[in-house]
Parts: C-alpha cells; sequence; structure tokens
C-alpha cells in the first residue's frame, strides 16, 4: 500500500497551521473569515525567526538539567497503537547530552523576554506578503482587519462533534499569546511553574540560544522519553492509562466536549505534577507538545529500514507531508493534555507529530539540551 493511501487512514485530522490554513482561506476566500474558522496562516504570527535575541554564553553549571546516557534503542513502533509515520520501528544509537528536567516555564521564559524584549511570533502581526509568495499565484489577500496578532486557543465544543473538523475546537483568538493563552481574558496568575505555551519553533530556537543550548534532535527526544525502558508502548511501560492509573496530563471523558479532568487539571499542569520517568525527566507523556529540530518527514522510517543500527539521526534533508505539501514542517512529540484514545493516542514515545515552525498553540510547548560538549546555540 502506498504511504498516500495509508495516510488517508489516519484516524485523526491535521491540526490547523499557518500554510495548511492559507489553503483553505484560497478555496474558501469568499466566505469570509468567520466561515471558515481556524485559516491559521491568515492570522498566526509571521516572523520565520521572530525579534534578534543575543546569545548568553553556554551555562558552566547545568542547574535543571539531567543527564542522558545516550546509548541504542528501538526507535519508533510496529505495535498497532502506532501511525502510519511511526513505522516500522528500527535501531538508533545516540550519544549521552544533557537535557532539561522540565518543559521551559512561563517563569523562564519570561526572563528571556524581560531581558532581551524579545516579541514572539504570536505578538507579531501577519506578514501576508511573506506568505502568498509560497502559495499558487491568485490566492486572495484577507481584510485588513483579520491582520492582527493572535494565535489558536482549543476550546470545548457544546456536545459530540465530526472529529475531522478541528475547526469545531480550535479557534482564531486575537490577542492570544504566551502572556494570555487562552485569548485576552487569561493571564499567567498562578502558572509560573507551567510549561510556557503558544509558542512557535522560531520563539523555542531563539530561547534555546539564549540560553546556550539547543533543541533536542527527533532521536534524542525519543532516547530520553523512554528513561531506559526501551521498546514499550508508554514512557512508564506497558500499562494503558486508566481513569484509576493516571500517569500524565491527558485528556479524560469525551473529546472535545467533556473532560472530567480525573487527572486535576483541565488544560496545562505544573511541569513536576507526574512522576519523572526513569531518567528522571517530567511530562515526556502529555502536557504539551514539544518541538524538536528535525525537519519532519512523514516516510523518514521507511527509508531508514533494512539499514542497520542509525547513529546520531539529525532527521530529514527537508520536510515531506503528502497531506500538507505547501508547509515546511518541524517534528513535535509527546502529545498533550489533549489526548485521548478515543481521538488521538499521541502521548506514547513513538508518536511524532509535524508543525510549521511559525505555528504556536496553547498545548505547545519545549524543552532544550545541552551536547556533551559545550553547546554553540545552533539548532540542526
Amino acid at each position: 500500500m502506498s504511504l498516500h493511501a495509508e495516510t488517508q487512514k489516519f484516524k485523526e485530522p491535521q491540526r490547523p497551521d499557518r500554510l495548511r490554513g492559507m489553503r483553505r482561506w484560497a478555496s474558501l476566500a469568499g466566505l469570509g473569515l468567520a466561515a471558515f474558522g481556524v485559516s491559521y496562516l491568515v492570522f498566526a504570527g509571521t516572523s520565520f525567526f521572530g525579534s534578534p535575541a543575543p546569545n548568553r554564553p553556554t551555562p558552566a553549571a547545568r542547574s535543571g538539567m539531567v543527564w542522558i546516557p545516550g546509548g541504542e534503542f528501538t526507535m519508533g513502533t510496529d505495535l498497532d497503537l502506532g501511525w502510519a509515520e511511526e513505522k516500522p520501528s528500527h535501531r538508533v544509537k545516540v550519544d549521552g547530552f544533557w537535557m532539561d528536567e522540565t518543559d521551559v516555564t512561563n517563569a523562564q521564559f519570561r526572563r528571556f523576554v524581560e531581558e532581551t524584549g524579545y516579541v514572539t511570533t504570536a505578538e507579531r502581526p501577519p506578514n501576508v506578503d511573506e506568505i502568498l509568495a509560497q502559495l499558487p499565484p491568485g490566492t486572495p489577500r484577507p481584510p485588513k482587519e483579520n491582520l492582527v496578532p493572535g494565535s489558536l486557543v482549543f476550546t470545548p465544543t457544546k456536545g459530540a462533534v465530526d472529529l475531522k473538523d478541528f475547526s469545531q475546537w480550535w479557534k482564531w483568538t486575537p490577542g492570544a499569546n504566551w502572556r494570555h493563552p487562552e485569548g485576552p481574558g487569561s493571564d499567567l496568575a498562578g502558572r509560573d511553574d507551567h510549561p510556557v505555551v503558544q509558542v512557535s519553533w522560531d520563539d523555542a530556537v531563539a530561547y534555546a540560544k539564549w540560553v546556550g543550548k539547543r533543541l533536542p534532535t527527533e532521536a534524542e527526544w525519543e532516547f530520553a522519553a523512554r528513561g531506559g525502558l526501551d521498546n514499550k508502548p508508554y514512557v512508564w511501560g506497558d500499562d494503558p492509562p486508566t481513569d484509576t492509573s493516571i500517569h500524565a496530563n491527558i485528556w479524560q471523558g469525551e473529546f472535545p466536549y467533556q473532560n472530567t479532568s480525573l487527572d486535576g487539571y483541565v488544560r496545562t499542569s505544573p511541569v513536576r505534577a507526574f512522576p519523572a520517568n526513569g531518567y528522571g525527566l517530567y511530562d515526556m507523556a502529555g502536557n504539551v507538545w514539544q518541538w524538536c529540530s528535525d525537519w519532519y518527514q512523514i516516510d523518514l522510517y521507511r527509508e531508514r529500514a533494512g539499514k542497520g543500527v542509525v547513529v546520531n539521526p539529525h532527521g530529514a534533508e527537508k520536510s515531506f507531508d503528502p497531506r500538507q505539501p505547501y508547509s515546511p514542517l518541524r517534528v513535535q512529540k509527546g502529545g498533550s493534555f489533549l489526548c485521548c484514545d478515543s481521538y488521538c493516542t499521541r502521548y506514547r514515545p513513538s508518536a511524532r507529530h509535524g508543525c510549521t515552525p511559525d505555528t504556536g498553540m496553547s498545548h505547545m510547548g519545549f524543552r532544550c539540551v545541552l551536547s556533551a560538549e559545550p553547546a554553540s546555540g545552533a539548532t540542526n
């Protein structure tokens, strides 16, 4: 069966992002923005690299980081739980590295912004000319009143809906950004120790450079997430989570309208709210998706099949996903507080997703790593 045919069987529709949203905008432009919901390219913040941010020296002390010893492991999965892009499993070896014990928190990101004056993607108005240059000729321009800073916010529906239509729960929200994760009426009071969200890949790279670190490769991230448990379906082992056996901040109830919050959280949770994995890392499953440095190629694991142990892979040379042909995508791992078995089981270590680097949403965050030797801060 072809990869394209396999992608048609996926249960979870792709999340909105800038370029994918623009294609929807192009086909429905005559209906106006409200008629087609989450045309994200029209309204996500747009600078691919954000505001200039100075580098800081690599810290001598690795406070808040955990040493990951490196080694050989089974990357991906062959289990029925896995999606096409996670297969086939294959052997990978990574060198040792340091990884942040937790996702970058609101308090940590605030310090970065205060010291540098950095302006995140979601806080900037869209650069439509830049966007249109990547789309088919004739794509119409959006109304000026829609070109305001903002981002996408998860908004529960009032009842059961078609799970193929993400526009029913992802709402474009002017004024949503890392300071106001759910829009202008929200703030970070009491959430200093929650993971920062509404940050794009570009924002994450800027922060990583500032602290003298980098984003992890997909292979590093997955090796670390497994915590020494090779070829297990979950970061804690073999047993799936239940309402009475809770291991991570994921969705309980009926998605996307009923969250029973048995884990104690409707949205993000503090970064140490759930037990650490075998390497002492928190939130390697659920809470927020985490950016990796790699380009996302949906069929990458097929290319690796039969080639023996892959050593220190840095991902694909370029992005490829036939469902989003116009969009350059970066890898995300770990799932989020929205993951559940009735919609998405991507809180597993083998799960992977691609998203445009200028996209931020209310369930996206990141953490950083350091190579064994002092890092320059550059990403792959």
